[in-house]
C-alpha cells in the first residue's frame, strides 16, 4: 500500500506541474500500475523524480520516462519494439499499456538483457521478448512494429528500424551528438520535436560495458608500423630511415 501512494504521488507530480510531462491515459494510468521499486534497487527513492546508473547504462527519471512514452502515443492494439532495454521499466509500462505479449526489447549489453528480464518476470511481465541484440539492428524477426523507441541518440533513426515499422507506424529517438532533440518519425520523415534531451549514444557491438576488446598481437603492431612506414615518400621516408640509423 505503501509504495502504491507513493507511485500516485509520482504520476500526480508529473501531471499537475507547471509543465505537465504524461496525460491520466494511457500513460499516467500504466505508471501508476507498475512497481517502480521492482527495477531499481533505491526502495523508496525509486519514487523520486531522478536518474540513476546502473551497470553503465542510465535509468531514466520518471521525467524522462514519461516524455518517451508521450512522444511514442501508443495505442492498446499497438505491437512495440524497445531499443534499450535497460532494466526494463519503460518496457514494463509499455506493458502495462498494449499486454506483455505485444512487447519486444532489445539490449546490447548482455548483463541488463538478464537484470531486464528479471525485473519484468518479479513485476508480472515475464511474458515481454527481451533479447540480446544490436540496437540499430531491431528485430526483423518480429516486425512490423506499430511503435518503435529508441533510449539512445543517432545522427538519424537508423534504416534497419525504418523498415520493421508498420506503414503507419511512429519511431521516436533523441536525435543529435551535443545538442540532441527528441524527435517522433513516421513514414521516414519527421514527424514531431518535442524538445532537448541528453543522451547516451546507441552503441554498436564492442561498445557496450562490460565488452571484451580485442587483444591486437605484437605482431600486428609492428606490421602496421611497417606498412605506414613504406606509405611514406620523398624527404619523409628519408628521415625515418635516417633516424633509425642512430
Amino acid at each position: 500500500m505503501e509504495y502504491a501512494a507513493l507511485r500516485d504521488d509520482m504520476v500526480a507530480s508529473l501531471q499537475h506541474d507547471t509543465k505537465a510531462v504524461v496525460d491520466a491515459e494511457p500513460v499516467g494510468r500504466a505508471m501508476r500500475a507498475v512497481p517502480r521499486h521492482e527495477f531499481v534497487d533505491e526502495g523508496h527513492r525509486a519514487y523520486m523524480d531522478q536518474a540513476f546508473e546502473h551497470r553503465g547504462t542510465t535509468v531514466l527519471a520518471p521525467t524522462m520516462a514519461g516524455r518517451l512514452l508521450e512522444a511514442l502515443e501508443v495505442e492498446a492494439t499497438d505491437s512495440v519494439l524497445v531499443v534499450g532495454a535497460g532494466v526494463g521499466y519503460t518496457v514494463a509500462v509499455l506493458a502495462e499499456i498494449v499486454g506483455p505479449k505485444r512487447v519486444h526489447a532489445v539490449d546490447i549489453t548482455r548483463q541488463l538483457v538478464y537484470d531486464a528480464r528479471r525485473n519484468l518476470r518479479e513485476a508480472g511481465y515475464d511474458a515481454v521478448l527481451v533479447d540480446c541484440r544490436d540496437g540499430a539492428s531491431g528485430l526483423p524477426e518480429y516486425a512490423p512494429f506499430d511503435r518503435i523507441l529508441v533510449e539512445a541518440a543517432a545522427i538519424r533513426p537508423p534504416e534497419a528500424l525504418v523498415r520493421q515499422l508498420s506503414p503507419d507506424g511512429r519511431l521516436v529517438m533523441p536525435i543529435g551528438t551535443a545538442d540532441q532533440r527528441l524527435r517522433a518519425y513516421e513514414g521516414g520523415e519527421a514527424a514531431a520535436d518535442f524538445g532537448p534531451v541528453g543522451f547516451s549514444p546507441l552503441l554498436v557491438d564492442g561498445e557496450q560495458t562490460g565488452a571484451v576488446e580485442r587483444n591486437r598481437t605484437h605482431r600486428e603492431d609492428v606490421e602496421r608500423a611497417v606498412k605506414e612506414a613504406e606509405r611514406r615518400h620523398g624527404w619523409e621516408r628519408e628521415w625515418i630511415d635516417w633516424d633509425r640509423t642512430l
